[in-house]
């Protein structure tokens, strides 16, 4: 298990009734990720994956009066079917970012025919936790969770 500290660290856990091959296929492949990654009535109207570590992952989120939020990092780790951890506070090449917020870890474990899920996000200190936690962090990814759900049993299942 992940060294979590409350006072930095936000998580989500759950398990889903979607085995973990197809749970990593929605998180990897950017045609899927696109269509859960941001909570309704946001969307994601783009994604760039290289998936290796120092890698690039990009998103693109739309708010529901046009803003465009453009979100730029790179892998950390990847571990088929088992862990996806990355960053902004690096940019692909593992080149430093000017405006650092998080690093994600996303866990994939196997129970039975479904996926118990783990999202952890690791932040500098407390301000930057706080701020996320009140931007709706478990609301937020919780329902992108549903979303990646709904979406993978209807298209990838």
């Amino acid at each position: 298990m992940e060294s979590i500290d409350p006072n930095l660290d936000l998580v989500l856990k759950r398990e889903v009734d979607v085995p973990v091959e197809l749970v990593w296929q929605a998180w990897t492949e950017p045609k899927h990720v696109v269509e859960w990654f941001t909570p309704a009535p946001w969307k994601t109207t783009d994604c760039r994956i290289n998936l290796v570590p120092g890698g690039e992952f990009f998103t693109n989120m739309l708010s529901p009066d046009g803003q465009s939020m453009p979100n730029l990092g790179c892998f950390l780790e990847v571990i088929p079917f088992q862990r996806l951890v990355f960053t902004d506070t690096l940019l692909p090449g593992y080149r430093p970012s000017a405006n650092p917020f998080m690093t994600a870890i996303i866990l994939f474990e196997k129970k039975g025919n479904g996926t118990l899920y783990t999202a952890i996000a690791k932040h500098k200190d407390s301000e930057t936790k706080s701020q996320h936690e009140s931007m709706g962090f478990t609301d937020g990814w919780g329902t992108a969770l549903d979303q990646l759900v709904t979406y993978a049993k209807k298209n990838l299942m």
